[in-house]
């Protein structure tokens, strides 16, 4: 299926998607775009929030993006990928069986998932400003990434299946 279908999915069945998705065979460059296509979106999600800032500063809205490029494409995978690691290594401590990939899939895809809400708080955030509904609406699309991370997280780190060494 395509990603798009299957981030849709993901919003009735996250842990039946992400199984489907690693079924797919371990595939590091997969895992890797997922990653950059989240991030983009999540930069993207930024454009109308600093389009506001600039207009109420003064800035320039180029060094703006430039900066938030620099965050959400450069700096912001290395950040997940370290977070991914701390998480496995935790769960290797608690007795978990997922591998690396498995969990960097699972911690990926959920921030892919939870991106369109990112897009919508965006959106707020430059068409609305600063207040209650960018505030709620931050607050939703965070308590979505962490739905998907601990359906996805739960799904691999404790599988019940022998996994092929």
């Amino acid at each position: 299926m395509g990603v798009v279908t299957d981030m849709v999915r993901s919003y009735r069945a996250p842990r039946a998607v992400l199984r489907h998705r690693l079924g797919q065979g371990e595939n590091e460059g997969g895992a890797l775009v997922t990653l950059m296509l989240a991030c983009g979106l999540i930069f993207v999600a930024q454009w109308p929030r600093l389009s506001r800032a600039a207009f109420e500063t003064g800035q320039e809205v180029q060094m703006l993006m430039g900066a938030t490029l620099l965050g959400w494409l450069f700096i912001m995978p290395l950040v997940f990928y370290v977070i991914a690691g701390l998480i496995r290594f935790v769960l290797s401590l608690l007795g978990g069986t997922a591998t690396g990939y498995e969990i960097r899939l699972a911690v990926f895809w959920g921030l892919l998932c939870a991106a369109p809400l990112w897009l919508l708080w965006g959106l707020t955030a430059g068409f609305v400003g600063p207040g209650a509904a960018t505030s709620l609406v931050g607050v939703i699309a965070l308590m979505a990434l962490m739905y998907f991370w601990g359906m996805g997280l739960s799904e691999v780190a404790f599988s019940k299946e022998t996994k092929d060494v």
